[in-house]
């Protein structure tokens, strides 16, 4: 299941990826194609194959972008969140062996694990959603089901 929901940050990197696509990649793309194809024959033309497979990709990503951009859904902080784990809030979570884990609980188009960026619909922001510091909670996963205490909740990156 794919939810809509994204926070502030994410939607304005979507809408600064089209803007970028859309007004600086595909002209410079445009150009180069139309240079490639004043130099003759398109049929051996590397450059001129290249610059249409580019400019496909580029508007194929920007329709996507475009429809995503309608159908996602800004979830705004509250300070009624604060204390318990929403969507949007950073988490300290330490296992029983003392691992650390730091993650953010984001949309499907924010993933991004170097960042610590975990989607709503994976298997741990289920089960952190609604509970508070102190909390344990377990989370099935591949390799068994794996327990983790809340050590923080915050709306705010960790400093």
């Amino acid at each position: 299941m794919k939810t809509n929901l994204i926070t502030a940050a994410g939607k304005e990197a979507l809408q600064e990826e089209l803007d970028y696509l859309w007004r600086i990649k595909r002209p410079q793309v445009t150009q180069a194609v139309s240079e490639a194809a004043a130099l003759g024959d398109r049929s051996e033309n590397a450059e001129y194959k290249e610059g249409k497979r580019e400019l496909r990709a580029i508007d194929r990503r920007v329709r996507f972008l475009r429809k995503r951009l309608e159908a996602v859904k800004v979830v705004e902080y509250s300070p009624e969140q604060e204390g318990k784990a929403y969507f949007g809030a950073w988490l300290e979570l330490e296992n029983e062996e003392g691992e650390i884990l730091v993650c953010r609980i984001v949309g499907t188009d924010e993933i991004d694990t170097s960042k610590g960026h975990i989607t709503i619909d994976s298997p741990m922001a289920r089960a952190v959603l609604g509970k508070q510091v102190d909390d344990e909670v377990s989370v099935n996963t591949p390799s068994g089901i794996k327990d983790w205490f809340i050590n923080k909740i915050q709306y705010q990156p960790f400093q």
